[in-house]
């Protein structure tokens, strides 16, 4: 039920556990009870009354790690006790957009979703830009190099990509779960993408795309 109710206001919606659903209920009472208040409620559907108790949540402070592309950094994030957070959730940090990867309690057990009161760890990546490493073999030589780029960009086996103003085509793309020479990833999934020198390949496969969009 909403913590907030105008004076004139003598309807709210609250989980009514006959009806087994949120339902609107009659406030028939109200007391005030610290910093909450004890609400006496009908349901409007099955007439059951029951007392809900409205307390302020209390903020915790969550030991996260946030990955921004090959760097991390562990700091604390705050949320109320009650607040039940889920892999695939979006929050922001720092004016940052993060998604959350993992959860785990205190024995390392990872979990779809906990309480924030009841988690150890929380992993996170940022999901409004990454970061993707690139290893451009050419013969005997190798060279590193990173590519910013939206989450959502897909990158294809065989794509010829413009880098510094030299053409290279994607030989392999580097996933948590390997390596792939087929196919497409978006940026997100991607640890690494292997390059090598467009002549390897039939250049009427290739793509041409510039690397710094």
């Amino acid at each position: 039920m909403s913590e907030h109710l105008d004076d004139e206001e003598h309807v709210d919606v609250a989980e009514c556990p006959p009806c087994g659903t949120l339902t609107e209920h009659d406030v028939l009472r109200r007391v005030q009870k610290g910093d909450g208040e004890d609400v006496l409620a009908k349901c409007q559907i099955c007439s059951k009354v029951q007392t809900l108790h409205l307390r302020p949540s209390r903020p915790v402070m969550i030991n996260s790690i946030l990955s921004d592309g090959p760097d991390s950094m562990n700091t604390e994030i705050e949320s109320d006790e009650d607040e039940e957070i889920c892999v695939g959730d979006v929050f922001e940090h720092e004016d940052i957009l993060y998604k959350v990867t993992r959860i785990d309690d205190g024995d390392s057990r990872p979990a779809e979703n906990r309480l924030a009161e009841d988690i150890y760890t929380l992993w996170a990546v940022r999901c409004d830009k990454t970061i993707v490493k690139l290893t451009m073999t050419d013969g005997e030589d190798s060279y590193s190099s990173t590519l910013e780029c939206t989450p959502d960009k897909i990158f294809s086996c065989g794509t010829i990509m413009e880098i510094d103003g030299d053409r290279w085509r994607i030989r392999a793309l580097h996933t948590g779960k390997g390596r792939t020479l087929r196919g497409k990833r978006a940026a997100i999934d991607i640890r690494r993408i292997y390059l090598h020198p467009p002549q390897y390949r039939s250049r009427g496969d290739a793509h041409k795309f510039n690397a710094s969009h």
